[in-house]
């Protein structure tokens, strides 16, 4: 008997082993960090769980742009992970890795995946589908973490300010006049924000429905040049830096370093991502808000919409067919109405399909959660040339030299103009550098 029982016992162990050994592994490499990387290690479990062909590996390689320089030194080496999660950023640079990547939409197609581009919020889609050349029409990378720019405040903080706590500043003026009430009432971080270039130029652009670069901001070609120095640009800039020499504009650094002075409850108020949510949810200890970002009421036609941020993923180049379904397979999951719905709530970033936005909205979600509503808001209004996006080569290169150059402006060392005229000038040396490397 006791023979039998381990001949048994034996057998099941070589049959569990052999079922995981026939488990196709797909490496994921992502930047998500704090309670989104445990959204990312939880999605990889539960698709795990729902099939035993696949098994999705996540690795935290560091933030967005280490995780891209990891990737590129690792498919030189040959030993690329399946998926890369790029931000936005890094969008204009993927496409012209020649060889380095396949279309998500090639993947879905030879994987055998129903794969439907229009079931994509438009907005989100467009920024990732390629226009012109072989790949025209094709979506190249898979809509992820898609976010935008909103404006976060503290209610507790508002209402000791004598201010109201559910009504945020619409306008830039407003949210220069909250910022000396808050600071009156003992606040040292009126107003800080995160992430300059993105939220203060790309999306203050977009907003306003001006142009942040020629080119239809670098969707017309790869000759864009940084057109940033119009009079509401520099009105905007000198805005800022006058509120910082007052106290009511804070710089917190660079990237989003501002994002943990908010949910401390240092900084009142902010602009930066609406993936910030999370974050929010889970450590904050005061009431907040959510609400669109300020805008110059005498500027014709504003607002218009914001421009998206977060990041995608990138199915890498030189893996096998049977990885290649698995990536098909996650990604087809990610897709489900219910699963994106419920990632959109879970983080604060967008929903990706339309149909998990109609999901999100028929739960009620967004009348329980006031404000959950404003990035998609924002996002699903109709795009000119000038608002749809900004898509430049060596866009990471820029924003650190926006981030440079803008320092000296918030630390007094450089006029607004100053600081603008030599960000334009050293970013568009940026924008030559990647015109030639990618001729053709």
């Amino acid at each position: 008997m006791a023979k039998r029982l381990f001949l048994a016992t034996a057998l099941l162990g070589l049959t569990l082993t052999a079922t995981a050994q026939a488990q196709t592994e797909v490496q994921w490499w992502h930047s998500m960090g704090g309670p989104l990387g445990d959204w990312v290690n939880d999605l990889a479990r539960d698709f795990n769980a729902s099939q035993s062909d696949y098994k999705i590996v996540p690795t935290y390689k560091g933030a967005y742009d280490e995780s891209m320089t990891a990737a590129i030194a690792a498919f030189r080496a040959g030993n690329a992970p399946h998926v890369l999660q790029v931000f936005e950023v890094g969008t204009a640079t993927m496409m012209a890795s020649k060889g380095a990547i396949i279309p998500v939409a090639e993947v879905m197609k030879t994987a055998g995946v129903k794969f439907d581009q229009a079931a994509y919020v438009p907005a989100v889609a467009g920024y990732y589908t390629a226009k012109g050349g072989k790949n025209d029409g094709q979506m190249l990378s898979f809509p992820f973490n898609s976010s935008t720019t909103v404006f976060h405040y503290n209610k507790d903080a508002f209402k000791a300010a004598g201010l109201d706590p559910n009504k945020a500043p619409s306008t830039w003026p407003e949210v220069a006049l909250a910022a000396a009430k808050l600071k009156a009432s003992g606040h040292k971080c009126p107003f800080t924000t995160s992430w300059v270039s993105w939220t203060q130029l790309e999306s203050f652009s977009a907003w306003h429905n001006v142009e942040y670069a020629s080119k239809n901001n670098g969707f017309g070609g790869l000759d864009t040049r940084l057109a940033f120095n119009t009079p509401l640009h520099l009105r905007h800039i000198e805005n800022l830096a006058n509120m910082a020499k007052q106290g009511l504009f804070v710089y917190r650094g660079r990237g989003n370093a501002a994002d943990a002075t908010f949910v401390a409850g240092e900084c009142a108020m902010m602009t930066g991502s609406s993936g910030l949510y999370a974050n929010i949810k889970k450590n904050a200890k005061f009431a907040n808000g959510i609400a669109p970002l300020p805008y110059y009421p005498d500027v014709p036609g504003a607002p218009q919409n914001t421009v998206i941020g977060g990041a995608s993923l990138w199915v890498m180049a030189g893996k096998k067919p049977p990885e290649y379904k698995g990536v098909a397979a996650f990604f087809n999951y990610l897709s489900r109405p219910e699963v994106a719905s419920e990632s959109h709530k879970r983080t604060g970033y967008l929903p990706v399909t339309t149909a998990s936005f109609e999901l999100t909205e028929k739960s009620g979600f967004y009348k329980a959660n006031p404000g959950t509503d404003v990035a998609v808001t924002q996002m699903i209004r109709k795009t000119t040339d000038k608002s749809r996006g900004v898509r430049l080569g060596n866009f990471l290169q820029v924003r650190t030299i926006i981030d440079e150059e803008f320092e000296q402006i918030w630390g007094g060392k450089k006029s607004a103009k100053e600081g603008i005229d030599a960000a334009i000038q050293r970013g568009n040396e940026q924008l030559e550098k990647f015109q030639r490397a990618n001729k053709g």
